[in-house]
């Protein structure tokens, strides 16, 4: 946990993408299952998808069906666009939130272990693309989130690591987190995240729906004089 006795006010705020901005996880598990199954001749169970998270989607294809790695990842992106359906909207109170980030002078970005493709067809389905100042991808070598926030953080060059917070939705977002030198946020409001293994890993800050991470926001973030 966070022990500063008085923490700097949050300059900057890194979102997740899954499970963080929206419910995509059955979508990208989905879209994995009808890209690979005709592929490799077999079932995959959601576990064994899941399994291969952490690299981007090209890296799950690397992973269940590296004989048909371009064929896997074209049929995946295809696939995702067609089934967005699924996930049709971000989370409730997400675009109010960004809206409100912004008209705060709070510097808003993302880092997500999706591949830059998957993240581009999400951020237009839900029309938040233009929030974001800087979005760090996923590679398909493995988790790369680490890095991602110290790019950003690079990208951000007036502002100090405990001055920014990354909100995610995994035990690894936390110690991504930690590792970069950033506050830890544990968003647990999709229904897919297991809040009693987010919070076992300690995270700074603990948000159960987007409203508590918003009023949370309101005390702890520094508010520009040049806001709108």
């Amino acid at each position: 946990m966070n022990n500063d006795i008085t923490p700097k006010k949050i300059k900057a705020v890194i979102f997740d993408l899954d499970g963080t901005l929206a419910d995509t996880l059955p979508l990208c598990i989905a879209a994995f299952r009808k890209s690979i199954e005709p592929l490799i001749g077999k079932h995959l169970s959601d576990e064994e998808i899941i399994a291969t998270f952490g690299p981007s989607e090209e890296g799950t294809i690397l992973a269940l069906a590296p004989q048909h790695y371009e064929k896997g990842v074209a049929d995946y992106l295809k696939l995702y666009g067609e089934l967005h359906f699924m996930c049709p909207v971000p989370f409730e109170g997400i675009k109010e939130l960004l809206y409100d980030l912004k008209k705060m002078g709070i510097r808003i970005a993302i880092v997500t272990g999706k591949g830059m493709h998957s993240t581009e067809i999400s951020l237009k389905q839900f029309g938040l693309a233009s929030y974001f100042e800087i979005i760090e991808t996923g590679q398909p070598s493995g988790p790369v989130k680490a890095d991602g926030i110290r790019k950003v953080l690079n990208y951000f060059t007036d502002l100090s690591p405990d001055e920014v917070i990354y909100v995610g939705d995994a035990p690894s977002d936390i110690m991504a987190s930690r590792e970069a030198g950033v506050r830890a946020g544990g968003a647990a409001w999709a229904d897919t995240t297991d809040g009693v293994q987010l919070e076992s890993v300690l995270p700074d800050h603990m948000f159960y729906d987007v409203e508590d991470f918003r009023v949370w926001l309101k005390e702890a973030a520094y508010i520009s004089p040049n806001s709108q």
